[in-house]
């Protein structure tokens, strides 16, 4: 893992059950400490501090380094998986070939994320959950 990394907080729709699934995991793999999470419903959750929206945080995923950069979309993902020690997803969701096919799969996801989380979130859910505590997390 690379020590110059900055924490990175991830801000997250607590309410999307895939979303939780994403978060849960990401957070068992967070040995480094460098991700933060912030459900966007959540009082901890200040947009002015912040400077993006309930909206805007509800339309695409945003994460923000400790030094106050922030960052949306896609390109969040490769960082965020930097951080969680999985560097073959964070070189799979870098690579520019990639990212228009990234991008607008990722558009039409966070618009219908309560619909698909519907259907797919509480089976990725429980399956988190489940990894988690036979790994003691």
């Amino acid at each position: 893992m690379n020590r110059q990394l900055q924490k990175l907080t991830l801000f997250y729709d607590g309410a999307c059950p895939l979303c939780q699934a994403e978060i849960l995991f990401l957070s068992g793999r967070n040995k480094a400490h460098l991700l933060g999470f912030i459900d966007i419903n959540s009082a901890q959750y200040d947009q002015l501090e912040v400077g993006v929206s309930c909206e805007q945080a509800l339309a695409a995923m945003y994460g923000q380094y400790a030094d106050g950069t922030l960052i949306n979309g896609v390109s969040v993902f490769p960082e965020a998986y930097r951080r969680a020690d999985l560097p073959l997803l964070a070189w799979i969701f870098s690579r520019p070939v990639l990212q228009p096919m990234l991008q607008v799969g990722y558009r039409f996801f966070a618009k219908n994320r309560h619909a698909i989380s519907r259907i797919l979130g509480p089976s990725a859910l429980r399956l988190v959950k489940t990894k988690a505590q036979k790994a003691g997390v």
